[in-house]
């Protein structure tokens, strides 16, 4: 392939997921503002066990990758029979683990509040928002999945389309139980999970019976018991697993940073964070091209467009998130605007993403390399990595400056951290170790 031919491939391929990305985001931020707009309290109370979300769900996500990667390199060696073997053991193994952590997570959803540094005031919608969300947790889970291996057969659009359509879903649904019903956080946690219902059927739909790779009604198949899959997702998905609980115990430990700080702090944090994901999420869409194009090259056994596929991923997510940057910068306020009507909501959440903002270009080399090492295989070292980034240089830092700088100390150490990553990730892609599990 030329480099035109490949970077028209990497556009294709990025264009749905990052239009699907961003979209998301942009409802989720009229999502955010509907809360916003009940008080301070209200969007505190999410914010709290928000990080805590993040965790449960990463946790399937990585299910969901240990299964899609393994189809990825079947599909890049056009064994397309093996790659619908481990979608069929993907099914089953993912809705046994997210039906365990839902269990999980309703056991301690009364408590978590309190772990987690909430007053009593906001402890009641807390619990409740984050009780719904892990009734629907098996759900979310088969729309990680189905997302995932859709993608990893070079399908985007469908995803994308059905992941806009759970926004507007989102949307509509919240407006209805928030303001029409009244019924506050509890409208915003049932309108949310009925969006993931609804999403996740349609994506499975899809998947399962419509996709011309994967769809498991081909004539002739039968399901055969495979120990090997289940020992190759757990190689694969166990350091993401791993790593995402850590990440995620290292956001709630930050919650825990800014907690003391006050219910403006925590709303803050949590509308800025969501504010932020608009520059972001750019970066995990050109990720998701990059684990496709990467894991099918692998299968193909073609390293030298692998590692073409890898650099050019890579520099087109930090020219765009560099660009998301600048935007994110000069409309800080307008974006907290929307948000919140609160102004000491609104001021200090331009500041904090106006700090974060220098940011974004090492962030998007951390994202765009992960995804380049996850389609590779390669996760144990890259989860070690992230971990090392945000346990030693982010928390301790966060701790340090919040003493003295409050949420601003908080997002400067984030800021740190994140080019810190970037840098260290650039520096493992240029080294070229992340291909040698590939090559053995």
């Amino acid at each position: 392939m030329t480099r035109r031919e490949m970077l028209n491939l990497i556009i294709s391929l990025s264009i749905p997921s990052i239009l699907a990305q961003i979209t998301s985001v942009l409802m989720f931020f009229i999502d955010a503002s509907m809360v916003g707009h009940l008080g301070a309290e209200a969007t505190a109370s999410i914010g709290l066990v928000e990080t805590t979300t993040w965790l449960f769900g990463a946790l399937t996500s990585a299910a969901s990758m240990g299964f899609s990667v393994q189809t990825a390199h079947f599909i890049g060696a056009n064994d397309f029979g093996q790659a619908r073997q481990v979608f069929r053991h993907a099914l089953i193994c993912t809705l046994l683990l997210s039906l365990i952590i839902a269990a999980v997570g309703l056991i301690i959803s009364p408590r978590l509040p309190y772990w987690l540094g909430g007053g009593a005031d906001i402890a009641r919608d807390a619990t409740i928002y984050f009780a719904v969300f892990m009734c629907t947790l098996p759900f979310f889970q088969l729309s990680n999945l189905s997302g995932a291996m859709l993608k990893c057969s070079g399908d985007m659009r469908i995803p994308s389309l059905v992941s806009i359509l759970m926004c507007l879903l989102d949307v509509a649904f919240n407006y209805v139980f928030i303001f029409i019903l009244h019924l506050g956080v509890l409208g915003a946690a049932i309108g949310t999970a009925l969006s993931f219902v609804v999403g996740a059927l349609i994506g499975a739909h899809f998947a399962i019976f419509r996709n011309r790779i994967l769809r498991l009604n081909t004539l002739g198949e039968r399901f055969k018991w495979a120990p090997a899959y289940i020992v190759n997702a757990l190689k694969i998905g166990l350091p993401m697993a791993f790593q995402s609980a850590l990440m995620s115990g290292a956001q709630i430990v930050s919650t825990l940073i800014v907690a003391p700080l006050g219910n403006i702090s925590i709303a803050t944090n949590s509308l800025a964070i969501t504010a932020e994901s608009l520059c972001y999420m750019p970066g995990y869409g050109i990720g998701d091209a990059a684990t496709t194009l990467v894991g099918q090259s692998i299968g193909a056994n073609r390293p030298r467009l692998c590692r073409s596929f890898a650099w050019m991923t890579v520099v087109l997510g930090m020219a765009v998130m560099a660009v998301m940057g600048v935007i994110m910068y000069v409309f800080a306020p307008e974006m907290m605007a929307v948000l919140s009507p609160v102004e000491e909501i609104r001021q200090l959440g331009t500041a904090v993403l106006r700090i974060e903002a220098f940011a974004e270009p090492g962030f998007a080399a951390a994202i765009v390399c992960y995804s380049v090492c996850v389609g590779a295989g390669d996760t144990l070292r890259p989860a070690l990595m992230n971990l090392f980034s945000m346990w030693c240089i982010r928390l301790t830092l966060a701790a340090w400056l919040a003493r003295d700088h409050g949420l601003r100390g908080v997002w400067t150490a984030m800021a740190i951290e994140l080019c810190f990553r970037g840098a260290i990730f650039l520096a493992r892609l240029w080294r070229g170790r992340w291909m040698k599990k590939a090559e053995k």
